[in-house]
């Protein structure tokens, strides 16, 4: 048993080199197709077209901090694991954070992913303080044991220049 290497970057996530992209998500409950989704959302479906979210939709309703796998539509990465980051109010909080994080690596781990990227999850659209929400995720993974090894690059959002 083990804890997962940690990488702090800086930068896009979706040009990270890792297998699999964490999205932060809502419950679920509102179609895909009637939001207009922002930060990672946005640029996902931007870049990897509407598949994911097609394939997602098919999940139902999750539960909050829960993890569901699609593919990655366009993308170069090999998965997306889009958790529930945010409430039935569009908030995110500690428990919502911890519990993303925590499944999202254990679901990479099962589906044998050996490196992932994860933002800030409930930094954006969730309204958490985006230091308080790295602290929270850097401590969840701290305490973490998995069965096989993973990189996890904590990935804050920077524009390139």
């Amino acid at each position: 048993m083990a804890a997962p290497t940690v990488e702090l970057v800086a930068g896009d996530l979706l040009k990270q080199p890792v297998d699999v992209i964490v999205n932060s998500w809502n419950r679920n409950f509102i179609p895909w197709w009637l939001l207009l989704p922002q930060g990672v959302s946005g640029a996902i479906k931007r870049h990897a077209g509407t598949a994911p979210f097609r394939e997602l939709s098919r999940a139902g309703i999750m539960p909050l901090g829960s993890a569901v796998l699609t593919s990655a539509g366009r993308l170069h990465f090999r998965g997306i694991i889009h958790v529930a980051g945010i409430n039935l109010c569009w908030l995110a909080s500690e428990y919502s954070i911890r519990q993303s994080t925590r499944n999202a690596v254990q679901l990479a781990v099962q589906q044998g992913f050996c490196s992932m990227g994860i933002p800030l999850i409930g930094a954006g659209s969730g309204g958490f303080p985006a230091e308080r929400a790295r602290l929270l995720i850097l401590d969840e993974l701290a305490q973490l044991k998995l069965k096989s090894p993973i990189l996890v690059k904590v990935v804050t959002f920077a524009p390139e220049k």
